[in-house]
């Protein structure tokens, strides 16, 4: 089962350290793919990235403005109706943006 807007907006929250601005925030249908595309590493060091199945793409938009509107970075708008998942990272060298 899906988790709800506010029970994924506080793990989220509480996973992020630092400065909102640092954090890329982001939807996908398949978000271990978008994180790719954003060169995150999938090494066992790296803990620096986070996704999480919300109930639909409505839901998904909505996190992903909220924590747009809190200063993280990202860009609303894109995905499509089976954009359910919600997705971060914490910006590096490595990673685009």
């Amino acid at each position: 089962m899906a988790k709800s807007k506010q029970e994924i907006i506080k793990e989220i929250e509480s996973f992020m350290s630092g400065n909102l601005s640092s954090w890329y925030v982001g939807i996908s249908e398949d978000p271990k793919e978008r994180l790719k595309a954003h060169g995150v590493a999938f090494e066992p060091s790296n803990t620096s990235w986070i996704h999480i199945k919300a109930q639909d793409d409505k839901t998904s938009r909505e996190i992903e403005t909220y924590f747009i509107n809190k200063g993280a970075d990202g860009g609303d708008g894109g995905g499509d109706e089976d954009a359910k998942f919600v997705y971060a990272y914490k910006k590096n060298s490595q990673t685009k943006p």
